[in-house]
């Protein structure tokens, strides 16, 4: 087994608060609490470690698709996103015929009993027309849930979210079904009213599937599903902090009606996270990524994005001016305990994966561990 390490000299963000000139013990792949004379040192004075990443929803990355690839691209996306801090990845389909998401949720079935992904979510195809976004809209329906539980049962126990527009016929039911199974029922890509997204909420909804995109502004005389999802204390709203889906105000208004506990970074990644600009294929829709910046071919609409999440976090403390133990949760923390893991990952506490993130003082990753090694060791950097 590998030497017990210490991780010493920075400033460790633990769930009490940050620590300055502390230490991490790394014992196999567990946070340990005490280390013995023999083990080795990492001096990490002056940058800061956190919790590895935790990302709820993500397409793909390093040019290849959790959506539609092979096993093989799966495990070449979230390699990518590993080096950008991503210690746990949930692995999002998009929209395509209810046959081949089935299939498709098999093979991403078993990369999660491997531990590769943190399970499958579903994005589509039960959203709505209105709000498609960059969903295939032939390939749309309403959200039956004998076809919900088909695909809860093609993902072998590890379908981990759904999202909905839960307006549509079927669509409170098929929440009820989620909920009984232990799957997170979202609302999202909705044209849902206040009114209607308090039921689905009643009914067992409890995310906000990317906030404020793919749903009706929020109104001073119909508020929309926005108000609904950011004042109900039962609902996580996750937030795409890129810089092109959210200006800094609407970011900051979740957080002061939502509060630190209730909010969640994601990427909502496409294929060209970590790879680069030129044309790509979302589910069945053609995608040009210009600039970093993802979109339609056909109708210009933002298809995902290329984010990873170490540049959310710089953002979120650098120009949005969070507190850095706020970004923390919203990264780690809440998303953890979402996917129920948080008595494994989320923080840095002993007993805990030795998953963390080693930030430089500008808020720029230098090192990533997860599960006791190094998948980037600042020492090399």
């Amino acid at each position: 087994m590998a030497p017990t390490k210490v991780l010493a000299g920075a400033r460790v963000v633990l769930p009490t608060g940050t620590v300055d000139d502390g230490r991490v013990i790394v014992e196999g792949a567990r946070i340990a609490t005490t280390a013995p004379d023999t083990a080795e040192t990492v001096d990490v004075s002056g940058h800061w470690l956190v919790p590895g990443f935790v990302d709820l929803h993500n397409h793909g990355g390093g040019g290849a698709s959790f959506a539609g690839g092979t096993a093989e691209d799966v495990l070449r996306g979230v390699r990518t996103h590993r080096a950008h801090g991503t210690t746990t990845l949930v692995a999002s389909a998009v929209t395509g015929d209810l046959d081949f998401l089935a299939r498709h949720a098999g093979m991403l079935a078993e990369l999660a009993q491997q531990g590769d992904i943190a399970g499958i979510h579903f994005e589509g195809p039960f959203i709505s027309p209105c709000r498609k976004g960059a969903h295939d809209e032939q390939l749309l329906r309403d959200p039956d849930p004998a076809e919900v539980r088909k695909l809860i049962d093609a993902a072998h126990g590890q379908a981990r979210m759904m999202t909905l527009a839960t307006e549509l016929p079927g669509g409170l039911d098929s929440v009820r079904l989620l909920a009984e199974h232990g799957v997170i029922a979202a609302v999202g890509h909705t044209d849902a009213t206040y009114e209607q997204t308090l039921q689905a909420v009643d009914a067992g909804a409890s995310v906000a599937t990317h906030l404020f995109n793919a749903m009706p502004p929020l109104g001073h005389r119909a508020p929309g599903p926005i108000t609904a999802l950011l004042e109900d204390e039962r609902v996580t709203v996750e937030l795409i902090n890129d810089g092109t889906h959210l200006h800094p105000a609407a970011l900051q208004l979740a957080f002061h009606h939502a509060g630190r506990d209730r909010v969640a970074f994601i990427t909502d990644a496409m294929d060209a996270a970590g790879f680069g600009d030129g044309r790509y294929m979302l589910g069945t829709l053609e995608v040009e990524v210009a600039d970093g910046v993802a979109r339609l071919v056909e109708g210009g609409s933002i298809a995902g994005s290329t984010l990873t999440l170490d540049r959310a976090f710089k953002r979120a403390v650098t120009v949005d001016g969070l507190p850095v133990e706020d970004v923390v949760a919203a990264i780690s923390a809440n998303p953890a305990r979402l996917l129920g893991l948080d008595d494994r990952i989320g923080s840095l506490e002993p007993g805990k994966d030795a998953d963390l993130v080693v930030l430089d003082s500008g808020f720029d990753l230098v090192g990533v561990m997860r599960r006791g090694e190094w998948v980037i060791d600042p020492r090399l950097g």
